[in-house]
């Protein structure tokens, strides 16, 4: 159905705009109307039709949060009695984002052609994921897509908060690296040149610390744009091995490893893990569709490698815990915990526990990193300057020596 773009004043006259779904023009016009918004102006939306190509687009405009909204107001309408296809005509006139209303419409118009919830959310992979579409797919089987919906917003808020926790913890430590190398380098560009001009006079061998300092300060003033090419370089290298699967293999071996940061790295793996696994077992998705759903979301190698050992197991009858208690990248307690769940018939449950758990321990570790890394940060940067305060009064000692 064409979507057309309007400028109207509605009834208290206060000029208004937005986008309508009609099938004429005339047919939008008397919709306006109906509301009490008489229109100035009034076109077809080119962006707005429900070209495929053109919706693909706009994907990147819409926020993620928008798209959790806009599923907790789904949820709502749903489980209010309204019907699917006016709860969408609904959300689609007060979205905020105009790309965003015209995503809506274009699922209605899906709908409308006879496509499930499901199949009409896939057409945009970008903005709603397979775990999104498999727990809506597995809700309208069911009849409990409300419920599916609620459990959709509800994982998608809690992700995104941990997100932004994350973010937030990190902005202060990367904000003081990045004044601390901007003082470090103005002082050796800039004021070291200044202070040391006096030593290119004296006919004495100046101290190593200063000959260092005054050599690192050539470079950097002389060849900075050399320097900065060999860093993009590296960066540019360095992503192209991480393309390539033994790369990508050792990077993620490397994530896995590194002192203090990859036991976060490790607790939000597995924290997603649980999650996701624990969602889509609660919408009655069964094990081995949500094991393959979840592997390639945990963005690591070989702990996709364990789940897909741990899919076999479950293929041939076994228990899911075998092939997870024999990798170092699962906990015991985490073992231990979906054992339980396995046993009881509860596994969704207590995958959620461990999600939580892990969730809890993740904002733990993080802000005892930050606190850790800013005083290693701090200790850094004086070392530094002390030392090129060092090598500056080296020569001058030396000088005061040979007056005395």
């Amino acid at each position: 159905m064409p979507v057309y773009e309007y400028k109207a004043i509605n009834s208290a006259g206060k000029k208004v705009s937005g986008l309508i779904e009609a099938d004429t023009e005339a047919h939008a016009k008397s919709k306006l109307r109906k509301d009490n918004n008489y229109p100035t102006q009034l076109r077809l939306s080119d962006k707005g039709q429900s070209d495929g190509r053109n919706i693909r687009r706009l994907f990147g405009r819409v926020r993620p949060e928008e798209i959790h909204i806009f599923t907790r107001q789904l949820a709502t309408l749903v489980d209010a009695g309204l019907p699917l296809l006016s709860a969408l005509d609904t959300i689609g006139d007060q979205a905020g984002n105009s790309h965003l209303t015209k995503v809506v419409f274009s699922i209605k118009d899906s709908l409308n052609e006879g496509n499930s919830l499901a199949d009409s959310l896939s057409e945009h992979p970008r903005l709603f994921s397979s775990i999104y579409v498999n727990m809506i797919r597995a809700g309208e089987a069911s009849g409990t897509l409300s419920l599916v919906l609620e459990r959709l917003a509800d994982f998608g808020e809690s992700q995104q908060a941990l997100t932004s926790k994350l973010r937030a913890a990190l902005i202060y430590p990367f904000f003081m690296g990045f004044i601390g190398t901007a003082i470090l380098f103005l002082l050796i560009t800039y004021i070291v040149p200044n202070i040391t001009q006096v030593f290119n006079d004296m006919d004495r061998v100046l101290p190593l610390p200063t000959q260092i300092l005054l050599t690192v300060s050539d470079l950097l003033i002389n060849y900075w744009w050399l320097l900065l090419g060999v860093f993009v370089v590296l960066i540019v290298i360095t992503k192209q091995l991480l393309k390539q699967k033994w790369g990508r293999r050792i990077g993620d071996l490397v994530k896995l490893k590194v002192p203090i940061i990859g036991s976060v790295i490790q607790k939000i793996i597995l924290a997603r893990f649980a999650a996701t696994l624990g969602s889509l077992l609660r919408s009655d998705v069964e094990l081995l569709s949500s094991l393959q759903i979840v592997k390639p979301l945990v963005n690591n190698v070989h702990i996709a490698e364990v789940i897909e050992t741990s899919a076999e197991d479950v293929r041939k009858g076994a228990s899911i815990t075998k092939a997870l208690s024999e990798s170092p990248w699962f906990p015991p307690m985490f073992v231990q915990m979906i054992g339980v769940g396995e046993q009881s018939g509860s596994m969704g449950k207590m995958l959620d526990k461990a999600a939580n758990a892990y969730e809890r321990e993740v904002e733990i570790a993080v802000t005892g990193m930050t606190s850790l890394i800013e005083p290693i940060m701090i200790a850094g940067m004086g070392i530094a300057v002390g030392l090129v305060v060092l090598s500056i009064l080296l020569p001058i000692f030396e000088m005061n020596q040979m007056i005395g």
